[in-house]
């Protein structure tokens, strides 16, 4: 029997989907892999999981990240029924020697979970579903006791690039949560600090080419092994995006939504357009933009010249008149789910409005489309940051680099800068040029030094 490494994920699926495909590497390696979720996210996984004979799943009492009023009695629950599930595993070896149970990848939001594994002897490796810039950003603030800046004062973050060094006014009006969307303020303790306690290593979803100087910052500050086995997106995204073919997300993901358009429909508007002409605006699945802001952005929209998509979560255009854009073959307005992938990979595409989701923000990177970036909350500030200051494949959407809505001109020009702007297209697709064997190689050799690492213990 095969050595077992478990992977625990959190809600959402900016922790599920890269936690699948990181099962999928684990297993590819001859390991078998039990993918640990919440209940609730069981039909959330594609049927074509469990048709490998290495991956198996373990769902528990989604108990809530956060403690709450009835936190106590569901982690309690969870953590009864994630025990039973280990005993049973052990008491199932024909042979203890025959096989191990080798470590735990646990997501830093799961962190309750590593004292599960501890009573089984189990190591556990941290898992941050996010890129490491948000991360070392958060902690190297957090050291530089940036909440005593002073007004006008911009403060370098020891450790890393001074391209990220933070302005005043980003301290104040940039993170309206830690990472992942919780926790304190930036300058505060970073949530995650304690959950990674008495990790073994760090697995970060990323790769060297795109940040190893927060990896660098991450591996020194924490004293332990980091690994950056990312980005983890399907085997499909990687050949179509190699070959510059058109990416279908039903053919790429496992997903139950339905769009408002068809996907031959959508196909046919793009191709009536200029290459490199359409704007893309989307803000995930989560979080929006304010009424007030939706209709600055509309007002935008709708004065400048470009064609653009406009992706509307349900129930988020209340109150805002669209019909501006009624009749007019320059807007394409989606209500709820959006084929995004095709959106991307298509040739007419020359930006993307984005919240700058880390899971957004790679798929964009590995496809070569600049980013104007609008960040909701937690580390989507620092990933447009990484994005427009460090990685320089994009602008900022807000006046100063802050949270705050430029005026509707403010936009428009913002919109053309980033369209215009052949430099920024011109890195963009060198970005993209690194990922054009696919699956990176680096993130090879990573998965290389961690599977050596666990087995050495």
């Amino acid at each position: 029997m095969a050595d077992e490494i478990f992977v625990v994920t959190s809600s959402g699926s900016g922790h599920l989907f890269p936690s699948i495909e990181l099962c999928h590497h684990i297993s590819s390696r001859n390991y078998i892999t039990t993918l640990v979720l919440p209940s609730s996210l069981s039909s959330s996984v594609p049927s074509s999981f469990l048709q490998n004979p290495l991956l198996r799943l373990a769902a528990i009492t989604a108990a809530p990240i956060f403690r709450g009023p009835d936190s106590d009695a569901s982690r309690q629950q969870a953590v009864l029924e994630l025990e039973a599930h280990l005993s049973k595993r052990l008491a199932g070896r024909p042979d203890p020697s025959s096989s191990r149970l080798l470590c735990a990848v646990v997501d830093f939001q799961m962190a309750w979970t590593k004292h599960v594994f501890w009573k089984f002897n189990v190591p556990v490796v941290g898992f941050f579903s996010f890129g490491a810039c948000a991360a070392a950003m958060e902690h190297a603030a957090w050291k530089a006791r940036v909440a005593d800046m002073m007004p006008g004062e911009t403060r370098a973050l020891q450790g890393l690039p001074e391209e990220m060094s933070l302005s005043y006014l980003e301290l104040q009006l940039l993170p309206r949560g830690g990472a992942g969307g919780g926790g304190p303020k930036l300058g505060n303790q970073p949530p995650w600090v304690p959950a990674i306690e008495g990790a073994s290593g760090l697995m970060f979803n990323t790769c060297d080419d795109l940040e190893r100087p927060f990896l660098e910052y991450m591996s020194k500050e924490m004293g332990m092994p980091v690994w950056a086995i990312g980005p983890l997106l399907p085997q499909r995204y990687w050949a179509a995006s190699a070959s510059a073919s058109l990416l279908r997300d039903g053919e790429v993901r496992h997903h139950s939504r339905a769009s408002s358009i068809a996907d031959d429909d959508l196909i046919q508007w793009l191709d009536s357009k200029p290459r490199g002409s359409v704007l893309y605006v989307s803000f995930g699945s989560v979080v929006v933009p304010t009424l007030e802001e939706h209709q600055q952005l509309a007002s935008a929209l709708a004065e400048c010249t470009r064609p653009f998509i406009w992706v509307m979560q349900t129930g988020s255009n209340q109150g805002l008149d669209t019909t501006i854009f009624r009749n007019s073959n320059r807007a394409l307005l989606i209500n709820g789910w959006a084929p995004q992938l095709l959106i991307l990979s298509h040739p007419s595409l020359g930006g993307f409005l984005s919240h700058c989701g880390w899971n957004s923000t790679l798929e964009a990177i590995g496809l070569g489309v600049p980013i104007l970036g609008w960040p909701i909350r937690g580390d989507q500030h620092l990933t447009a940051k990484l994005a427009a200051s460090w990685l320089k494949i994009g602008h900022l959407a807000c006046k100063n680099g802050s949270g705050v809505m430029t005026r509707k001109e403010d936009l428009i020009e913002k919109i053309e800068i980033l369209m215009s702007d052949i430099d920024v297209r011109r890195r963009a697709m060198e970005l993209r040029s690194k990922f054009e064997n696919g699956f990176p190689k680096s993130s090879k050799v990573a998965f290389d030094l961690f599977e050596d690492f666990i087995n050495q213990r």
